[in-house]
């Protein structure tokens, strides 16, 4: 008598270990990338001299060397900023601002916008900088 084995059954390929790799990379990702909102122009913030960590969360406030603002990544001009500004508080009363202006930035730029700020009614305003270089 001839015994015939039969054929394994096929087997698709498992998802299993691509989503794995979907997930690892995931959060990869959300751990690497950058959840504050960018300016759409280049700011490199001073160096400070002293200070502390900045405090996370709130609006961020971008000025350019140029004069050229944005909120929160987004290009705005001085009287629409001043609105939506105000806008946010009254949703947020306990709303930080970040002020992250370029270093070569001037003062006529950025001395304004924090005195509007703090008219306007923000408790919180921050001034972003660089980390003086370890000794």
């Amino acid at each position: 008598m001839k015994l015939t084995r039969r054929a394994p059954a096929q087997h698709g390929e498992t998802i299993v270990a691509l989503i794995d790799v979907v997930f690892f990379l995931l959060i990869f990702f959300m751990l690497i990338g950058r959840m504050d909102a960018t300016a759409p122009f280049d700011v490199i913030p001073p160096v400070a001299a002293s200070g502390s960590d900045m405090p996370a969360g709130g609006a961020t406030l971008s000025i350019a060397a140029d004069g050229a603002l944005a909120l929160d990544g987004a290009g705005v001009e001085r009287a629409v900023l001043e609105a939506a500004l105000s806008e946010r508080l009254a949703g947020d009363p306990a709303l930080r601002l970040r002020v992250n202006a370029h270093r070569d930035a001037e003062l006529r730029h950025v001395l304004p916008l924090v005195g509007a700020a703090e008219a306007m009614g923000f408790r919180d305003v921050v001034l972003v900088v660089t980390p003086a270089p370890a000794p």
